[in-house]
């Protein structure tokens, strides 16, 4: 810790280079949903939150302070394209707000950030955040970031580890997850209220790679857990109640193709003994492939499965990317989700609006354009 206080007197002695960069993403399209509603009837819309990604701009900056001790900083906002509304629950720098230090110790950052549960998944789980996929079945791992953050993280020949912990993990009150509720803590008298941790250990080499990671969530005031599935939030308003996911995954490269698989299990636990334990457990297989350097294609497979509420959904989903330029591409992706009788996951992370009756079974379109700044 001696290393970091150093930074402190570097930077009153030395005088660096510094740089801030604005960077964006804007990505939008046409959606088609089948059996969007009790009466099954289809959907056409752009959707409010997600394409390939969801659209954001930032501003990321650096500054060297000398002796490889480097500032930095990222704002992030986020924001919907078809009506220009910010998204994050109205938030300026709702995706992300934080600064740190940066040296061969590692980084140590504050302020509202991704949890290592993103992390961990932003570059192994083939579909990332987009419109069919992971967040289809779990909208919380697109969205896992928390307020009154302390993050560290390492890089070490290919291991990376790292840490979260949050002193309350929604302290603008506007909620982080669909279904979570709100739980803004850092309560006097009671500590782990709304508090939130997360770890990761992950290794990269040139042709694979794998990672595990851990993230718990305390319950609090206004606190919620849901599973997506149709079944009513359940409450977790005390500190001792706990929300966990871990997940384990890995990928491998070859011949020009990428397959990644993996595993992420869910517990939710209410100390209140009227209240039943539910657990989640999610698979995941998929695979892209660069055709020529203008066509990309990629797919994946996930299943999802919650004894306690009798509930199960399988998703397939297909993409192909046509690049336009360096910054921009055009795509088209589908998605088809088979509900168990009782499920009624949506195939359509793309916002609010698209939830079919119990039962159901869903196909989802979309064409759009991502632009990358």
């Amino acid at each position: 810790m001696l290393a970091w206080f150093g930074a402190c007197s570097l930077a009153s002695t030395a005088w660096g280079q510094s740089s801030v960069t604005l960077y964006g993403v804007v990505d939008t399209g046409v959606e088609y949903v089948s059996h969007a509603n009790a009466k099954n009837e289809s959907l056409f819309r752009m959707p409010a939150v997600t394409g390939l990604v969801p659209s954001r701009w930032g501003l990321r900056g650096i500054e060297d302070l000398g002796g490889g001790y480097r500032a930095i900083f990222t704002l992030e906002s986020g924001f919907n394209m078809r009506g220009g509304d910010l998204g994050q629950g109205g938030r300026l720098f709702g995706r992300q707000a934080w600064v740190g230090l940066e040296s061969r110790y590692g980084t140590l950052t504050f302020g509202r950030q991704y949890t290592m549960t993103y992390i961990a998944m932003l570059e192994n789980e083939i579909m990332g955040p987009s419109i069919y996929g992971l967040a289809s079945l779990d909208a919380y791992i697109p969205n896992a970031r928390s307020d009154n953050t302390v993050a560290y993280k390492i890089t070490y020949s290919g291991f990376t580890f790292g840490a979260t912990y949050s002193f309350g993990r929604d302290s603008a009150g506007t909620g982080n997850s669909p279904g979570q509720g709100t739980c803004a803590g850092s309560v006097a008298g009671d500590f782990q209220q709304c508090h939130q941790w997360s770890a990761m250990a992950k290794y990269d080499a040139p042709n694979f790679g794998m990672d595990v990671s851990y993230d718990q969530q305390r319950g609090g005031t206004g606190a919620a857990a849901s599973f997506f599935d149709g079944v009513a939030s359940i409450p977790i308003i005390n500190s001792a109640d706990r929300d966990t996911r871990i997940q384990a995954n890995a990928y491998v490269k070859f011949f020009g193709a990428t397959v990644d698989a993996g595993w992420l299990g869910r517990w939710v636990e209410p100390s209140s003994q009227q209240i039943a334990s539910v657990r989640s457990d999610l698979f995941f297989l998929g695979a892209h492939y660069q055709f020529t350097p203008s066509v990309m294609v990629d797919g994946a497979v996930y299943r999802i499965l919650n004894k306690q509420h009798d509930t199960r959904a399988t998703l397939g989903a297909a993409r192909v990317l046509y690049f336009l330029s360096k910054a921009t591409i055009a795509y088209a992706q589908l998605g088809y989700l088979s509900n168990s009788a009782r499920a009624r996951y949506s195939v359509s992370a793309g916002g609010a609006g698209a939830t079919p009756p119990a039962g159901s079974n869903q196909t989802g379109v979309m064409i759009g354009v991502r632009h990358n700044f």
